[in-house]
């Protein structure tokens, strides 16, 4: 029986290290993974930097990571759609009841729902990960470890352009050009958007963003004015964008995505930033612009597999550094450092592959 399992655990503020945990024994309705390949999100660098992130606080040693893609090596005995071998996905938000949420669709928004690496749930950045086998989706022979793991980013993506209503000749802005802007960026392409402007204060990711389909890259200097960047998005469509879609959670770039965006537009708030921000309410209210806000994803895995299959959204580039996961500290310090965009852990010894 396989007793390593190497998993990269969050102690408390600062303290990450890698140690061995028990493999575990999945449930009757769960799978036994042997995880392959883990991406590092700005949320996984956050706990390990601050020790929390909002209400959820890091009380005692969790381990990290949620972006995830692996091999089914054992199933519970009521699980009928999967079997071992089995490539798969990980969705890593599991309600934890039928309650009004998961009854009307919307079970990201259940207030009991379990999250991998979000207190006090663990995190699959480890070579043995059990999870719920209804939120394990088979992945297709021509998509990879790698792309499976991206769906979890690619989810954001594709909830955000949802709730934003992104359709065949939508204009957009979209404010941020990190993992999430950039994934943002491909989904709305594949829905259809015509113009997209990008914002951002990096030239080298904006450069990336124009390799992946954006029409406009905008480079923002610290210091623009809100009002001004908008004009700017509008000289370069034309026009003011239909739809804005901010993934900074900057409180400047918001007010930004609300002067730029057309009377009777949407603004779709992703990125997370402090508590309280000061916007021009007044100015989205008498134009009728409708602020959305988005939480995670929710029906998404079989959307995401189906573009990534098809080949009508390329994830790929988005990988540009991999460590395995011996080296997790050391691919944690190089996202924390801002390098690159996606950095990816790979947790089977014996496959590195992409």
């Amino acid at each position: 029986m396989e007793t390593d399992n190497l998993s990269a655990v969050l102690h408390s503020q600062g303290d990450l290290r890698l140690e061995q945990r028990p493999v575990p024994e999945p449930g009757p309705n769960e799978v036994l993974l042997q995880m392959h390949s883990v991406g590092i999100c700005g949320s996984d660098v956050h706990y390990w930097q601050h020790g929390r992130i909002g209400d959820y606080v890091v009380t005692k040693p969790m381990v990290l990571g949620h972006e995830a893609s692996g091999r089914v090596v054992k199933v519970g005995s009521a699980v009928e759609h999967l079997k071992v071998g089995d490539r798969v996905a990980v969705e890593p938000g599991v309600p934890r009841e039928m309650d009004e949420f998961f009854k009307s669709g919307r079970y990201n928004l259940s207030p009991t729902i379990f999250f991998c690496a979000t207190p006090p749930d663990d995190g699959n950045l480890c070579r043995y990960y059990k999870h719920s086998a209804n939120f394990c989706y088979k992945l297709p022979e021509n998509v990879t470890f790698e792309e499976g793991a991206l769906i979890e980013p690619l989810s954001v993506g594709i909830h955000a352009c949802r709730r934003a209503g992104v359709a065949l000749g939508s204009t957009m802005l979209i404010c941020g050009a990190g993992p999430i802007g950039l994934v943002c960026l491909l989904v709305a392409k594949a829905m259809g958007a015509s113009k997209v402007v990008i914002t951002d204060l990096f030239p080298e990711r904006l450069a990336m963003a124009k390799d992946l389909g954006a029409d406009f890259p905008l480079l923002v200097k610290r210091g623009n004015g809100p009002q001004d960047l908008a004009k700017n998005v509008e000289g370069m469509l034309g026009a003011q964008p239909h739809i804005t879609i901010e993934c900074t959670g900057v409180e400047s770039s918001i007010q930004t995505a609300i002067y730029a965006t057309r009377p009777g537009g949407v603004v779709v708030l992703v990125g997370l930033g402090s508590e309280m921000a000061t916007v021009p309410l007044l100015n989205a209210a008498v134009r009728e612009v409708d602020i959305r806000g988005v939480f995670r994803y929710c029906n998404t895995w079989p959307m995401a597999i189906a573009m990534l299959a098809s080949g009508k959204v390329n994830v790929k580039p988005l990988v540009t550094h991999r460590f395995p996961l011996e080296q997790a500290v050391q691919a944690f310090e190089t996202t924390r450092q801002g390098q690159g965009v996606k950095v990816m852990l790979k947790c089977d010894r014996n496959d590195q592959n992409p």
